[in-house]
């Protein structure tokens, strides 16, 4: 499935296109209920030739809501940002979602040092992955919301691919028994401010490379 193919016949025509900047939102609206939007907005503007050498893009998360999921666009790969909930935080310790998990201790080499951690991520209300199937490069759907209709009554939140029904929770983290076989890796990222996201740069100390990881 291409990349592009996501985002066609889905964006309002009143709002501008960007080239290098991509934005999926996913709103959760009460429980059990849920609204997606596609919009691409104006943000930043990067010169070309840094965008093309992959360098730093800077994410302004000031009005990504609690449960919204948003998606940029770094080193033409989808990366996804989750305004994580409470409950969504509370859920991923829980003993019987980590049983259901092939990697929940993130063992495997997916995210740097700073992300290996119960939440994978620097601030745990903030999660940040690639958006690629760790099976065979398909883009996971969201699917925050508990017991969803299409996955059970059990379902804790996260993400399905469409393509061979991998599953994923609100952490990357992969369900046994599915065909992927690693969790979704985690990008090198810093926070310049509480709500200003820079991916594509450590934390200082930090040495991390997304070519590190054992599998995109």
């Amino acid at each position: 499935m291409a990349y592009a193919d996501l985002y066609q016949n889905s964006v309002s025509p009143k709002i501008k296109r960007r080239d290098f900047l991509f934005i999926a939102t996913s709103v959760v609206l009460g429980a059990g209920a849920a609204l997606t939007a596609w919009p691409f907005i104006d943000q930043m503007e990067p010169a070309a030739d840094v965008l093309a050498a992959g360098g730093p893009l800077t994410v302004d998360l000031t009005h990504v809501a609690p449960g919204q999921q948003v998606v940029v666009r770094w080193r033409s790969q989808p990366i996804f940002i989750v305004h994580r909930t409470p409950a969504a935080l509370q859920e991923l310790k829980q003993p019987s979602l980590l049983s259901q998990l092939r990697d929940p201790q993130s063992q495997q080499l997916q995210q740097p040092a700073y992300a290996d951690n119960w939440s994978r991520s620097l601030k745990p209300e903030f999660l940040v992955l690639v958006g690629i199937c760790t099976h065979l490069g398909c883009i996971p759907g969201y699917k925050p919301q508990l017991g969803d209709p299409q996955l059970g009554p059990a379902w804790p939140g996260g993400y399905l691919c469409p393509c061979h029904g991998s599953r994923y929770d609100m952490a990357g983290r992969v369900f046994k028994g599915v065909p992927a076989p690693l969790n979704l890796p985690v990008p090198p990222y810093r926070f310049a401010g509480d709500t200003s996201l820079v991916i594509g740069e450590n934390p200082a100390g930090s040495t991390f490379a997304l070519s590190s990881v054992e599998q995109i």
